[in-house]
């Protein structure tokens, strides 16, 4: 059933009932839980504010059916630890897996192509033993599922990329926020790089453009920027404590452009200080003014 055939329907049960403030009140906070552009959670448990992030975007459900196969594309390419916030925090990957379950999901999936040996960037970052406890199959990239793709985008024409994130039902973008020596910073448009065969140097000529052309190849049903811990210096990589700032935050939408224009704000940035997020809001993909967006901030 669709969502506006299932309103009328609980509207003609609920009229039947004689409850129509009840209904009234269910149609209003249902259309206010769809309005909203980011959803931004603070508080000290990454599980907690990530859950609350998504249910105030309308919950799960929303975005994960009965039945689905899904991919979650967290960052876990350096041999790091969550402490070091190379990676994506692995509780908050851990919660998505547990919520998609819980609306239904049939299977989970969780992987990443590393920069650093996978082996020691699964352990590491926290994210393999954290998914699977959730329930996830984690596995590692398997070089043979890389097909080479008609991106037709203006930088890139065509890449291998990894065939799982094609042949699933829905993809949930988990980045982590971090300062980028090349991007300047490194959000959701970004970790699409983590999908990517090949040599993935080859796009650092024209890297904008590339993360963009890929963006919109790749289309998530739903991105949380992981920034619990952002890395401020020393991008991607990281490595020292010094460079870590602890944001407690989560911040939830289903714009990339949007999520990377806002991740920017967490660095005292704009959007359009960075190159992709200009390109990506000049082509349509997303809006990189964050002041004409509604923003649901929560303190859990």
């Amino acid at each position: 059933m669709h969502r506006r055939d299932f309103i009328k329907s609980a509207a003609i049960t609920v009229a039947g009932l004689s409850m129509p403030d009840a209904i009234g009140n269910f149609i209003t906070n249902l259309e206010a839980a769809e309005k909203i552009d980011l959803a931004v959670a603070h508080g000290a448990s990454p599980s907690k504010i990530t859950k609350a992030a998504i249910e105030a975007m309308g919950g799960m459900k929303k975005f994960v059916s009965r039945g689905d196969i899904v991919v979650i594309k967290p960052n876990m390419a350096w041999d790091r630890t969550p402490e070091q916030a190379a990676n994506t925090n692995p509780e908050v990957v851990a919660e998505v897996v547990k919520m998609c379950y819980e609306a239904g999901a049939k299977k989970v999936k969780v992987f990443d192509r590393t920069v650093n040996d996978p082996r020691r960037c699964y352990v590491q970052s926290g994210i393999a033993d954290a998914a699977r406890a959730a329930g996830a199959e984690v596995s590692y990239v398997d070089e043979r599922k890389f097909k080479e793709m008609n991106v037709k985008g203006e930088a890139m024409k065509s890449w291998p990329l990894y065939t799982d994130i094609f042949e699933t039902d829905k993809v949930i973008n988990i980045p982590v926020a971090k300062h980028h020596s090349l991007a300047k910073l490194t959000m959701s448009m970004k970790n699409w790089m983590g999908v990517m065969g090949g040599s993935r140097r080859q796009i650092h000529q024209r890297l904008d453009e590339s993360l963009v052309d890929l963006s919109m190849f790749i289309k998530p049903t739903l991105t949380i920027l992981d920034a619990v811990r952002i890395l401020t210096a020393n991008g991607p990589q990281g490595g020292n404590l010094a460079d870590v700032k602890k944001l407690d935050t989560v911040i939830v939408g289903v714009d990339q452009v949007a999520i990377d224009s806002f991740g920017a704000t967490l660095f005292g940035m704009k959007g359009s200080d960075l190159g992709y997020v200009k390109i990506a809001d000049k082509r349509g993909i997303g809006t990189m003014d964050i002041s004409k967006l509604k923003i649901r901030k929560i303190n859990v």
